[in-house]
């Protein structure tokens, strides 16, 4: 039986590392070893980061619709009270959409949020 060498798969694996690694500083993007390290690394980041971005913008969509409330003189969990009991389905991301786009529709859902408290 012939011998297998791993020369060509182990040059893919360390260029596709490398391209990874391309525009990174200093030796980060030219040594296999540093390069692995900084992908791995960077992996990890872009990884929190999809987390976090979540985070942030449903803190942004809170922060909106409060605002939005405040000017319609409601709190922001009586009206998330007022809503769900009021039936309306709609989520924080239209919730904070509509009120900078449409603020007598807001008004509207603020009013029917009010009714429902009641």
């Amino acid at each position: 039986m012939a011998r297998v060498k791993g020369a060509m798969m182990t040059r893919k694996r360390r260029n596709k590392t490398l391209k990874l690694a391309k525009g990174y500083w200093g030796a980060k993007s030219k040594h296999f070893k540093m390069a692995k390290e900084a992908v791995m690394k960077s992996g990890q980041y872009a990884y929190i980061g999809r987390k976090q971005k979540k985070r942030e913008f449903r803190k942004l969509w809170i922060t909106r619709i409060s605002a939005a409330c405040k000017m319609n003189g409601i709190n922001y969990s009586q009206f998330m009270n007022g809503v769900k009991k009021a039936g309306i389905t709609l989520n924080r991301k239209m919730l904070s959409e509509i009120a900078i786009s449409d603020p007598e529709g807001f008004k509207s859902i603020v009013e029917q949020a009010k009714t429902a408290l009641n």
